[in-house]
């Protein structure tokens, strides 16, 4: 067994190695290289939006050299107590105490930059909202804040809902498209009068990779002001509506006048996940109006 000056020891010898997490967010340098002619001018990205980016970057690599460090601290610490080096272990936790305070002042600093870096965003900003699924987890809209956010007013009983999963699996299949890229799909169902049990064997009968919450007071669909099944809203990593409306312009497969069929939310998704900038939209949604409670 290590006795505690080894303990010590290594403690200082890792205290060494700490990351320099005080440093700021450096601006993207530009290139001295004159630019490409044939480069279209639509690719570059905004200076304030590049910074974002650098800055995001940089806030999840001083949260995952956090969380490595603070395993190693933690390996120390219970090594120490079974050792019974009690002054070791005080000293790692409250070294450990104070990188995490740290950490936390770093990190809100960051947030301030971010805030300025960004280029201001249309939208109205999304109405909170805390939801259980109806298999009991919760849900808080505030916790997923920097993702990509798509709301589904959703009722298994509307053949225009259903279309959606028995006939043709769009929104499964929308759902899983963008998982990988930040976005969060959450499946509302505002119907007064709806129940658990069939709400939960829909989900595992067409295999949602998402919840359904249980909304049945009507209070989030009448704050967002969902009309149908479906209905839906895309929000923003910073939290504003950038799509409210209709899945597509397909209600139960058939465009009307013969035209091509076009989903909104995909188009939105894809502009969002690309980093474009993505001027607020509005479509009539098509499909049973909610049953809210009276």
């Amino acid at each position: 067994m290590r006795p505690a000056h080894t303990l010590l020891a290594v403690l200082a010898t890792l205290m060494l190695s700490l990351p320099t997490w005080a440093q700021p967010a450096q601006r993207p340098q530009r290139s001295t290289r004159p630019e490409a002619t044939s480069r279209p001018r639509a690719e570059a990205r905004p200076r304030g939006q590049a910074l974002a980016d650098v800055i995001r970057r940089q806030m999840e690599q001083r949260k995952a050299e956090h969380a490595r460090l603070m395993a190693e601290l933690e390996e120390i610490r219970n090594l120490a107590r079974q050792e019974k080096a009690e002054k070791a272990a005080q000293r790692t936790q409250q070294l450990m105490d104070r990188l995490a305070a740290r950490l936390q002042e770093q990190l809100a600093a960051m947030e301030q930059r971010l805030a300025q870096a960004e280029p201001a965003e249309q939208g109205k900003p999304a109405p909170p909202f805390t939801l259980s699924s109806f298999d009991g987890k919760t849900v808080d809209l505030a916790e997923l804040r920097g993702k990509i956010v798509v709301l589904e007013w959703f009722n298994f009983e509307c053949p225009f809902s259903k279309y959606h999963y028995a006939t043709k699996p769009t929104m499964v299949e929308l759902a899983k498209k963008y998982q990988d890229k930040g976005v969060v799909w959450l499946a509302i169902n505002s119907t007064s009068h709806t129940q658990p049990a069939p709400n939960i064997a829909f989900a595992k009968e067409y295999k949602l990779p998402y919840p359904i919450l249980d909304d049945r007071d009507g209070k989030v669909g009448r704050a967002y002001g969902a009309q149908t099944t479906p209905h839906m809203i895309v929000i923003t990593p910073r939290g504003n509506i950038v799509y409210d409306g209709a899945i597509d312009n397909a209600p139960l497969g058939s465009v009307a006048g013969g035209g091509e069929p076009v989903n909104y939310v995909d188009r939105v998704l894809s502009r969002l996940t690309a980093g474009e900038s993505v001027t607020p939209e509005t479509t009539k949604p098509y499909g049973c109006t909610v049953k809210y409670a009276d």
